[in-house]
């Protein structure tokens, strides 16, 4: 259930407007009851201006209304239509200070162990830029002798949901794409002794493509003729009568 912003003070504002319940403003504004106890008392948030939900357009006049009736009645945050849709991220992330440092051991990490993401998934989902992800593909990164691979949840530049999302849709899209396998790719599908009965395909050098078929002629009289070495030192016999 969604909270009201500045939940303190509209507690605050609650407590000293209003006749609900602490459970009832607690369970509103997400706090614990006995902290709201405290606010009444004046041991919790001492100098905290109240926050008008009514103004602010966060709460009805009607709905308080309703739960100063009846103590078991929660209060329901008003309906905003503005904010429909405003969690959903629109371009690249906004990366705090404090973790920019830590983006190129997540860039790192999805390079090696999700190689199907192209640079723009990567930047929307850790808030990087292409030439940064570019740099650490080439390994030609400023710093890559001293960067490991750290997941980027871990490292708090992301949800779990967010990784699983785009790592699902890029594997999607890849599968759409149907390409030859080469002969490694085949053998990697099949066990190992599988693939050591498996007949190597002939491999052709460079340079050399469309004379799979060429073949040099065979005689077999010419191959007898030079088998015979005695053939090459037998003078043929002299018929001039010349000693």
């Amino acid at each position: 259930m969604a909270k009201p912003i500045m939940a303190k003070a509209t507690a605050v504002w609650l407590v000293d407007n209003t006749t609900l319940t602490f459970k009832q403003i607690a369970d509103f504004v997400g706090m614990h009851e006995l902290e709201v106890q405290g606010i009444a008392d004046g041991d919790v948030a001492t100098g905290v201006k109240g926050f008008d939900p009514i103004a602010n357009n966060q709460l009805e006049i009607a709905e308080i209304k309703t739960a100063e009736a009846n103590p078991i009645h929660s209060l329901k945050l008003k309906f905003n239509a503005a904010a429909v849709g405003e969690q959903k991220r629109r371009g690249p992330r906004y990366t705090p200070l404090s973790k920019r440092q830590d983006r190129p051991a997540a860039i790192l990490w999805l390079v090696k162990f999700h190689p199907e993401l192209t640079d723009g998934q990567i930047s929307k989902l850790v808030g990087t830029t292409k030439p940064t992800i570019q740099a650490i593909r080439d390994r030609t990164h400023w710093n890559i002798p001293n960067i490991q691979p750290i997941d980027p949840v871990t490292l708090g530049l992301c949800r779990q949901s967010e990784l699983d999302q785009i790592v699902q849709k890029a594997a999607a899209k890849k599968a759409g794409h149907v390409s030859v396998m080469t002969d490694d790719e085949r053998r990697k599908l099949v066990g190992t002794s599988q693939s050591l009965d498996m007949p190597a395909q002939p491999k052709i050098p460079v340079g050399m493509d469309g004379l799979e078929d060429f073949s040099l002629p065979k005689n077999d009289t010419e191959e007898k003729e030079f088998l015979d070495a005695d053939s090459f030192f037998n003078l043929p016999d002299s018929t001039d009568g010349r000693d």
